[in-house]
């Protein structure tokens, strides 16, 4: 199975593609953070991200996921995030890769659980608050660039996937994968 990340700073459109991708037949695997970020609020944390728990909390989700789409019998798959990821937003947040963070990150190198090809898809010029996105664009513009070192400081060859329609980014994503 060749494994693809879609990475990108909140709001770049990549939960549009992979839905995209998701209704174009592609196996696809959800990202993390929005999902630990609604688990924390349920149980009254509003702002999860303030302790240095969420980033490994994100990290274990992502490698369950992960780790259970592995039996599916696809032969792609795109994953919303990954690991390498999750290091970024740690960076961001001004923390320390955690043990379990840096012991995930070398499983997914010493297993070459994802493909080297890593699509980061950039901006759109703006990015629009939710519930899980509190975020300024400027910061996503920082965040972006800490994603772009972080995946190629781990080796990943990164393809981006510039500014354009739902349909011209995923036209962009699978002429590379073929």
């Amino acid at each position: 199975m060749r494994r693809f990340i879609i990475t990108g700073a909140p709001g770049a459109g990549k939960t549009a593609i992979v839905r995209q991708l998701e209704l174009d037949g592609f196996s696809v695997v959800e990202e993390a953070a929005t999902d630990v970020i609604a688990a924390a609020r349920d149980r009254g944390t509003m702002e999860p991200w303030s302790d240095p728990s969420f980033v490994d909390a994100i990290a274990h989700l992502q490698r369950d996921r992960q780790i259970r789409a592995s039996y599916q019998p696809d032969d792609v798959q795109f994953h919303d995030r990954s690991a390498v990821c999750t290091a970024a937003l740690a960076v961001y947040l001004g923390y320390a890769l955690s043990p379990f963070l840096v012991n995930e990150l070398e499983r997914v190198k010493t297993n070459a659980v994802y493909e080297q090809r890593v699509f980061l898809v950039r901006n759109l010029g703006f990015v629009t608050p939710t519930d899980a996105r509190r975020i300024s664009f400027e910061d996503t513009v920082r965040f972006e660039q800490i994603h772009e070192e972080t995946y190629r400081r781990f080796g990943f060859e990164l393809v981006c996937v510039e500014r354009g329609s739902v349909a011209e980014r995923v036209a962009i994503i699978k002429a590379a994968v073929r």
